[in-house]
């Protein structure tokens, strides 16, 4: 019998934009957002709540975590530098952003596989459906919720959820 062990997003390896290793251990024990994010996309101006909601919350123990890909109509095209100076430059974002992956397919990176193994409000698990698709992660590493593209991160649900998280 094939028993399926969930093991909390806090221990999978995953590098930050500047290339050092072990990103999520900066946020380990934190409620943490992990957002696919892309720089040419309509829905970038997310980062611009994105940033707010990471102000917001950091004293209570919140994160943003940000993770790039181009795996939607390549509108993550940039190297490291660019993504990073682009964010900083026009958004003002603070949060930790990690290497750019892919979320979907083959290649699809290990925090990935979990992440998408939970079902937002409208029963919508497995695959990223766009860029800005949005994971909950609670102290411990579980999944608690996930919000699709187009909930915006500072959406009444986003917030009741992060602040019943951090309870």
């Amino acid at each position: 019998m094939l028993t399926l062990v969930f093991m909390n997003i806090y221990s999978t390896p995953i590098g930050s934009l500047q290339g050092t290793p072990s990103l999520l251990n900066l946020v380990q024990g934190k409620v943490t957002l992990v957002v696919n994010v892309a720089s040419k996309c309509g829905l970038t101006p997310q980062y611009t709540a994105l940033e707010q909601i990471h102000e917001q919350f950091a004293s209570r123990g919140f994160s943003v975590v940000g993770v790039p890909c181009n795996q939607f109509m390549g509108q993550e095209p940039g190297t490291a530098k660019e993504i990073e100076e682009f964010c900083s430059s026009t958004y003002g974002v603070t949060f930790p952003l990690s290497e750019k992956i892919d979320v979907n397919g083959d290649s699809r990176h290990a925090l990935y596989s979990e992440l998408t193994q939970k079902a937002d409000a409208e029963g919508v698990d497995g695959d990223i459906r766009w860029n800005f698709e949005k994971f909950l992660v609670g102290r411990n590493g579980d999944v608690l919720a996930r919000f699709g593209p187009m909930v915006v991160p500072d959406a009444p649900e986003v917030i009741s959820a992060i602040e019943s998280a951090l309870a």
